[in-house]
């Protein structure tokens, strides 16, 4: 197949999970072809079958924002007919799912049939796909979409309720490399954040508002005083100021790493005891899997997707949004079980490579392809 994937080329999990799905389609021998405004930030390295075509903006004085949606949709024509794609993937319905329905109308008229899937990952239906103005165009781009994926069933159900829409919506997890996240040895990095054997409790993100990252660190601080935990902290984003005042506070500076943005993640997770995911919204939760994926315990909200992913009392825990003392008391409980911890340990791992391995996932993607094609 010849496929045309648009992402966001950021640290978010849309954009990491269409760029790590690409690559796996090319290494079938497909032919992928990435468009978006930058390179996709894991996309570094050459790799055969895989091409990147860059969205540029016109500068007109008339025009005081650039028209990026417009923009996006005449690279995806100029790409469509330069190299015959048979489909577009795009990731998060603003606005690519939108651009991807006016390349394909005007497509049609050049004698192309291009067929569009679009993948929705989170907040593209629960934060800004409930903005008013936006609401008519989201659901216009599902509904003139050959195929939609939804990333974990709360999304999908989320969507038919919120925009409704009697739309076929398809369930495809987000998925990982088991090969690269998984339980591993960093002496290092153990030494260096747990001089004196501490724990080491681990969150990672962009530092929105909806992550609550501070609660992370009320985490600590009820934790520390049972017994001796360090934090990490991994990510940035508008939130890191007030968590870095918060930290000061509690008098926990000594306790709290902030690592800023990281790209070799399994490096840094394999050294943590407990991960924290505390968000009040969380359409599946890709940082958990990966951490789930290295063996690491999780602690996180009862909201959205992760309950779909972290399965209460047997892969770690699950607690109510904003309820720190309950998932600081979970997390003593583990961090003083060593059986009970390995237990979890190993049934993290074991349900990162069963349910959520890429091969599974990346198989499920690609017999989607071919049905939407055929139809």
């Amino acid at each position: 197949m010849k496929i045309g994937i648009t992402c966001y080329p950021t640290y978010g999990g849309s954009g990491v999970v269409a760029t790590e799905l690409g690559k796996e389609l090319a290494e079938l021998g497909n032919e992928v072809h990435f468009i978006s405004y930058a390179i996709p930030y894991r996309l570094k390295k050459f790799q055969e079958n895989v091409f990147f075509h860059e969205v540029e903006f016109s500068s007109y004085p008339l025009f005081e924002h650039q028209l990026y949606t417009l923009a996006l949709a005449s690279k995806m024509i100029e790409v469509a007919e330069n190299y015959n794609l048979d489909l577009f993937h795009v990731h998060y319905a603003i606005p690519h799912a939108i651009s991807a329905c006016i390349a394909k109308k005007i497509l049609a008229t050049r004698g192309y049939n291009v067929k569009i899937i679009s993948t929705l990952h989170g907040t593209d239906i629960t934060l800004v796909g409930l903005e008013p103005s936006f609401m008519p165009l989201i659901k216009f781009g599902i509904e003139e979409s050959d195929g939609v994926t939804a990333v974990s069933q709360f999304l999908k159900n989320k969507t038919k309720t919120a925009h409704q829409t009697n739309k076929e919506i398809q369930v495809i997890y987000n998925f990982i490399d088991s090969e690269i996240f998984k339980p591993k040895l960093n002496e290092f990095s153990i030494s260096h954040f747990s001089p004196n054997c501490e724990k080491i409790l681990i969150h990672t993100s962009n530092f929105r508002p909806v992550k609550r990252v501070s609660d992370t660190i009320k985490i600590l601080n009820i934790v520390n005083k049972v017994i001796s935990t360090n934090l990490l902290l991994i990510g940035d984003g508008p939130e890191r100021s007030e968590c870095e005042r918060l930290t000061k506070e509690l008098k926990l500076t000594k306790k709290v790493f902030f690592l800023g943005k990281q790209d070799r993640l399994e490096d840094l997770l394999n050294i943590g005891d407990i991960f924290l995911l505390p968000s009040e919204t969380e359409s599946f939760g890709l940082s958990a899997l990966e951490a789930m994926a290295c063996g690491v315990p999780i602690i996180c909200t009862n909201i959205g997707g992760l309950p779909e992913l972290n399965i209460h009392n047997e892969t770690g825990y699950l607690a109510h949004v904003g309820d720190v003392e309950t998932m600081a008391k979970y997390t003593i409980d583990l961090l003083t079980n060593e059986s009970k911890w390995k237990q979890f340990k190993e049934a993290s791992r074991n349900r990162a490579i069963t349910h959520f391995n890429k091969n599974i996932i990346v198989q499920k993607y690609f017999n989607y392809y071919k049905d939407i094609l055929s139809a």
